[in-house]
């Protein structure tokens, strides 16, 4: 098929793939924009989206309210014009993502959001189970890290795999990627909260994580 040049242009902002493999996604995709930045990630070609600087400015509340009414999410998601906030499926995007936060219960939203002595606590308690491994201490140091992913994987929305994909295969980082790829605008979740009956009050902390935000 011909793919306009446009929108070749379009994926080529937001993957930072070389046109011509831009464009060679995009026919496979068929034309569909948000496939063919899949099609460049299972590549590996598609590099962080460039438009993440933006301001967004606009965007969503979103809930979601467990069976029963035992937990309860409020999450907001951001993006750069109401005409994409009140589309339909950047509106399905919240939901699921306020759906994902009600079942994993991360406390931050990226990994650069971990709080410095939050990782520090995590890296003595893991490299204590590495040394306990009785494996060398040459090793150990690169087993904290491999377990540093599994901790993140645990704790940040962005880094946890998407569970409504039944392949296990697209993080929640990905997945908005593709929706940046769709809409042409950057989207981020900016915070949440997370709240489940019966649960004691959480001490507010800073960089987006699931406790109740400063003056909630």
């Amino acid at each position: 098929m011909s793919v306009p040049a446009e929108l070749v242009k379009k994926l080529r902002e937001i993957s930072g793939a070389p046109l011509l493999e831009c464009k060679k996604a995009l026919e496979e995709a068929q034309g569909d924009p948000e496939k063919a930045f899949t099609v460049l990630r299972k590549r590996g070609q598609a590099t962080a989206a460039k438009k993440a600087g933006r301001v967004t400015s606009e965007g969503v509340v979103g809930t979601y309210i467990h069976a029963g009414g035992k937990i309860g999410v409020l999450v907001e998601v951001n993006c750069e014009s109401d005409f994409v906030a009140r589309n339909e499926e950047f509106q399905q995007l919240v939901h699921d993502l306020a759906m994902q936060i009600c079942a994993t219960d991360p406390r931050f939203i990226r990994k650069k959001d971990v709080t410095p002595e939050v990782l520090r606590r995590e890296k003595e308690i893991l490299k204590e189970q590495a040394a306990a491994s009785g494996k060398p201490e040459s090793v150990l140091d690169r087993m904290v890290e491999g377990r540093l992913v599994k901790f993140y994987e645990d704790t940040c929305s962005y880094e946890q795999h998407f569970i409504k994909d039944v392949t296990g295969s697209v993080t929640i980082g990905e997945l908005i990627a593709s929706k940046i790829a769709k809409f042409g605008e950057n989207i981020v979740v900016r915070r949440f909260a997370r709240f489940k009956v019966g649960e004691a009050l959480p001490v507010p902390a800073e960089g987006g994580s699931s406790e109740v935000p400063k003056g909630a």
